[in-house]
This record gives structure tokens, sequence and C-alpha cells, in this order.
């Protein structure tokens, strides 16, 4: 099964890391990367810029609305994700538990879903949590 696994993470904290200890967790995350490829169980990886470069995007009443940032005010924003094929949530939450920078922020894991819902989005949707 596919799951999306969301990197978030504190800007403050990553700009607060020395260059070793930056240098440290960017070759820890690229290891791990391969370790995962190697085993077939990454499909694809990507970090995002800084959420400062982000634009929030909405059409209310066919006006579309452009707001510079995200859409929250939070700590921690997004900062990259992994998509991983895995047996089953609990395999799912291992990868992302060993997944470096989720020592200085957290890794939301999703599952991905098959397709389009006929009878609505997110109806009759029951967690699967143990």
């Amino acid at each position: 099964m596919k799951y999306i696994c969301l990197a978030y993470e504190e800007e403050s904290k990553l700009n607060s890391l020395t260059k070793g200890e930056w240098d440290m967790l960017r070759n820890e995350t690229l290891s791990y990367v391969d370790e995962l490829r190697r085993s077939g169980r990454l499909i694809s990886a990507e970090p995002l810029q800084s959420v400062h470069n982000a634009t929030t995007v909405r059409v209310r009443n066919g006006k579309i609305g452009v707001t510079d940032g995200p859409f929250a005010e939070t700590k921690e924003t997004l900062g990259g994700f992994f998509l991983i094929d895995a047996a089953d949530l609990n395999e799912a939450i291992q990868i992302a538990a060993h997944w470096p920078s989720a020592r200085l922020g957290s890794i939301e894991v999703r599952p991905i879903e098959n397709s389009l819902r006929e009878n609505g989005r997110y109806e009759g949707i029951r967690s699967t949590k143990l």
C-alpha cells in the first residue's frame, strides 16, 4: 500500500543547527533515502523551499484569493514529503520513525486512496489505526 509521509519542521530549529550538525543530518537523510530506494520502498522524496516562498490560493464565490505564506500560522510547517510503498500502516510508521528529521519535527503518515470516491470525499471512512 502507498503512504505519503509529510515531514513537518520548524525552520528556526534547522537554521540554528551548526554547519557540522546540518551536514550530519543531511548525510543521514541522504543515506536513508538511498537505503529506502534500494529496498524498493521509496517511490519519491522531495524537499520543499522555505514556507516564506509559499503562496496560498483560495477560490470563493468565483473569485481567486492569493495570500503570501502558508494557510495556517504554526511553528512547524511542511518541509517536504516522501512517498513510500509499505505492507501496512505499522511498516509505514516504522519507516517514518527512522526518517532523521523526525527527531526535530514530526512526520504525518497518511494512506493514499486508490481513486477519488464516488460517495463523497471522506464519507464512510473509518480509522484503521491499531
